[in-house]
């Protein structure tokens, strides 16, 4: 199988799928796959990220990780996206910068490339299957293969068995469960083995 070059790309305001990422990555590399974590550059003013204590946490920790680039999209050969449900679609973050990558698209350097997607929100019914199949959508038009992790393990009926993608409800006690961190793990490692067998 060819060598796998993973971008991990996310978007995180209170830390939640900045924690998703990171489980993905070290699932990833122990599938053998060479990983870039890479996040969404923040669009809300930083007058409004200082305001909130958790949001302004969240990005110190991550002050480190570099933003996605188009650079990062043609080195990859899989993608791993990861962000927030807002009002039942990604948050604007994410499809900022998949807005910005019409130029890739036109050009053909995101087709034929392995992915899959995680997403999290604040209460359970708070959109994570349009969140992920929406982002699905768009990447049909890119002509990405999708690699959804669907019943294929005992560990998608543990953590809510979502067959599109793991889903991480905030609110509340719950939060990242061991449960959430195996099927995190299971499914970069599914995406790992699919994008080995379709990579050039």
């Amino acid at each position: 199988m060819a060598k796998v070059k993973l971008a991990i790309i996310y978007y995180s305001a209170y830390g939640t799928n900045l924690k998703m990422a990171m489980c993905a990555r070290e699932a990833a590399e122990a599938a053998g796959a060479e990983v870039r974590v890479r996040k969404c550059a923040e669009t809300v003013s930083d007058e409004i990220v200082q305001s909130i204590d958790a949001w302004r946490t969240t990005a110190q920790h991550m002050a480190n990780v570099p933003d996605v680039t188009h650079a990062d999209m043609e080195w990859a050969n899989a993608y791993l996206f990861s962000a927030p449900t807002r009002y039942g679609v990604s948050a604007s973050q994410l499809r900022a910068f998949i807005d910005s990558c019409g130029p890739l698209w036109q050009a053909g350097k995101l087709s034929n490339k392995a992915v899959s997607a995680m997403t999290s929100a604040v209460n359970p019914h708070g959109g994570q299957e349009t969140t992920l199949i929406s982002l699905y959508t768009t990447l049909m038009h890119w002509g990405t293969i999708i690699v959804p992790p669907g019943y294929t393990d005992p560990i998608q009926y543990k953590a809510g068995g979502n067959p599109y993608g793991v889903t991480v409800t905030t609110g509340g006690s719950e939060g990242l469960t061991p449960d959430h961190e195996e099927a995190i793990k299971y499914q970069a490692r599914r995406l790992v083995e699919f994008a080995g067998k379709i990579a050039n």
